[in-house]
């Protein structure tokens, strides 16, 4: 693979080849502790549109704010949805997809940029009863200066991450990333800064 193409895929958020799902769900070693989060902040303006289009998943107010219990079986699910997402979405920039940028849609149609894949995995998870208050949409930028989204799943060993750049199930202070923002815990229309984070490189409205 020569480096332009590369470098594509890691523009387009591409779902590298990860480990294998039975590998991706193994318990870390440590616990990944929890991200300490500040107050709210602007919105990205992609979730804002989203929410335009499906006011009903941006006004919900979850009634259990505890942490999800770590379980085997739960980091199983958390491995398995990100494995099968990964596996299903075509990566493809929302250019190529819709003629503009920042669109965060399910990718019902097979492609997808990083917000979808976090989009359908978040679905995913919600269907097999995890509380939206531990699934939470995050901004991060990457080692490269990218702006990036994950899946934080909050739990009661810590905070882990579902991405489409591998297949494996990360504590978040071991994937390199810098956390910026994520949906606040009580309100999945409003977002909570990350204590730490540098100034969001992807669109926000105020």
């Amino acid at each position: 693979m020569n480096s332009s193409t590369m470098a594509r895929r890691l523009r387009l958020c591409v779902a590298m080849a990860g480990l294998a799902a039975t590998a991706g769900w193994m318990a870390p070693a440590l616990a990944a502790g929890a991200m300490a989060t500040g107050g709210i902040t602007s919105q990205p303006i992609g979730h804002y549109d989203f929410c335009r289009l499906h006011p009903g998943e941006c006004s919900i107010r979850p009634s259990n704010l505890a942490p999800a219990r770590m379980t085997n079986g739960l980091m199983s699910k958390l491995a398995s949805v990100t494995a099968r997402v990964n596996a299903a979405v075509k990566p493809m920039s929302d250019m190529d997809i819709y003629g503009k940028d920042e669109v965060w849609a399910y990718p019902d149609k097979g492609v997808g940029d990083c917000e979808d894949y976090v989009l359908e995995k978040r679905r995913r998870l919600s269907h097999m009863g995890i509380s939206l208050s531990d699934l939470l949409i995050t901004v991060v930028r990457k080692p490269d200066g990218e702006g990036h989204s994950v899946l934080t799943v909050r739990t009661d060993k810590g905070d882990y991450v579902l991405d489409n750049l591998t297949d494996k199930v990360k504590a978040w202070d071991q994937t390199g990333y810098r956390f910026l923002k994520r949906q606040a815990i009580d309100n999945t229309g409003r977002w909570v800064s990350i204590r730490g984070g540098q100034q969001v490189l992807v669109g926000s409205v105020e």
